[in-house]
C-alpha cells in the first residue's frame, strides 16, 4: 500500500470525477423512471397491494372499515383493477409485506405521494395503519424509486391529501389524516424542488382531499358539492379549470363514484354501477372504463385509494 495518498483520485486527484448532474436529471438513468407533475397526464406506473385473508379477519371498528368484508371477493375485484391497468399499458408494482399485512395495506394512495423528483413517504394518522408505509418504502427501494423524505416527530400525512394543480403548484388538505406538522414538512420538500403549496381546510367528517376533488384533464376537475373547500375551487378557477360538481351525491357516497383514477386526459378508470355519474362524466367528454369495487368499497375506499401513482408523463 502506498504511503502517499496526495493526488490520488479518491482525494481529488486527476482521476476524480465529481457528480454534476441534478438529481432530477438522474431519474430514468441512475434512479428508476418515476414522478408526476400533474394529475391528468398519461399514467405510466402504479404501486398496489393485493388484499388477502387479513381483510376478512379485520374488526371494522378497530381497523377503520365500514363493515365486514368477503376478502376473496375483494381480492378478485382487486385483480380486475390490476388487469384493467395493465390493459391500458400501465405498469403495476405489487407490495408484498413480510408476515400478515394490516387490513388497510391495500390503500396505497395514502402511503406515499409522488412528486416531480421522487416520492414523499407518508405517515398515516391512524394507529390501525401505523407502519404500513414501511412496506411501501421497501418496495420503492427495490424498484429504485428515490424517497425524498420521511416524516418525523408528530407529523401525520397521507398521500391522498396532496394533488398537483400544475407543475409548479400543489394543493394539500388539512384535516383528519394530515396535520399542521405534516403539512410543514411536506411543504418544505416541495418548495425545495420548486413547487409552491396551497393549504386548504377540509370539513369535519371527511377523510381525504381525494374524496372531494379529482382531475380529468388540464382544464377539468370534478368536485363534491358543499364539501370541496372554497379556497380549492378558487385556486382551480384561477388556473383556468372548469370545476364540474358531482350531480348525484347518493351515488357518490354509496358507490364511491368520484373515486376514479385518470389514465390520461379525459380517460378514467372508475367504479362500476354508477350509472348517473358515468353519464355525467361522459357529458364532459370523459371516456370511462368501469371495474366492480362493491366489496372493496366496504373498507371505505375504491380505485383511487387503492392506487399509489408512481409515474405520469411529464407536463413540464
Amino acid at each position: 500500500m502506498t504511503a502517499n495518498t496526495f493526488n490520488a483520485s479518491a482525494y481529488g486527484g486527476a482521476g476524480w470525477q465529481g457528480r454534476v448532474r441534478l438529481h432530477r436529471d438522474e431519474i430514468g438513468t441512475l434512479w428508476a423512471d418515476c414522478g408526476i407533475d400533474s394529475e391528468y397526464a398519461p399514467l405510466r406506473s402504479v404501486i398496489m397491494h393485493r388484499p388477502g385473508a387479513e381483510l376478512g379477519a379485520a374488526d371494522p371498528e378497530v381497523d377503520n372499515l365500514l363493515e365486514p368484508i368477503d376478502w376473496q371477493r375483494a381480492a378478485t375485484q382487486h385483480d380486475a383493477i390490476v388487469a384493467a391497468y395493465r390493459a391500458a399499458g400501465v405498469a403495476v408494482h405489487l407490495v408484498d409485506p413480510a408476515g400478515a399485512p394490516d387490513a388497510n395495506q391495500m390503500f396505497c394512495a395514502d402511503l406515499m405521494a409522488a412528486t416531480p423528483e421522487g416520492v414523499i413517504l407518508a405517515r398515516p394518522a391512524s394507529v390501525a395503519r401505523a407502519g404500513e408505509e414501511r412496506w411501501v418504502a421497501r418496495r420503492l427501494a427495490d424498484l429504485g424509486v428515490p424517497v425524498l423524505a420521511t416524516l418525523t416527530g408528530d407529523a401525520t400525512f397521507e398521500g391522498a391529501d396532496l394533488m398537483f394543480l400544475d407543475p409548479r403548484c400543489a394543493i394539500i388538505g388539512r384535516g383528519l389524516r394530515t396535520n399542521d406538522e405534516g403539512i410543514r414538512q411536506v411543504t418544505a420538500v416541495l418548495e425545495r424542488i420548486g413547487v409552491a403549496v396551497i393549504v386548504v381546510d377540509m370539513p369535519f367528517g371527511t377523510m381525504h382531499l381525494m374524496g372531494m376533488l379529482r382531475f380529468a384533464d388540464a382544464d377539468l376537475a370534478v368536485a363534491w358539492p358543499r364539501r370541496t373547500p372554497f379556497a380549492a375551487v378558487q385556486a382551480l378557477r384561477a388556473r383556468g379549470y372548469q370545476v364540474a360538481f358531482l350531480p348525484d351525491e347518493d351515488e357518490g357516497s354509496r358507490m364511491r363514484a368520484m373515486n376514479f383514477v385518470t389514465l390520461g386526459p379525459r380517460d378514467i378508470l372508475m367504479v362500476g354501477g354508477s350509472t348517473a355519474t358515468r353519464g355525467f362524466y361522459e357529458s364532459l367528454g370523459i371516456r370511462c372504463t368501469e371495474v366492480d369495487c362493491s366489496e372493496l368499497a366496504k373498507a371505505a375506499g375504491a380505485i383511487g385509494c387503492l392506487t399509489g401513482v408512481l409515474e405520469r408523463a411529464r407536463v413540464a
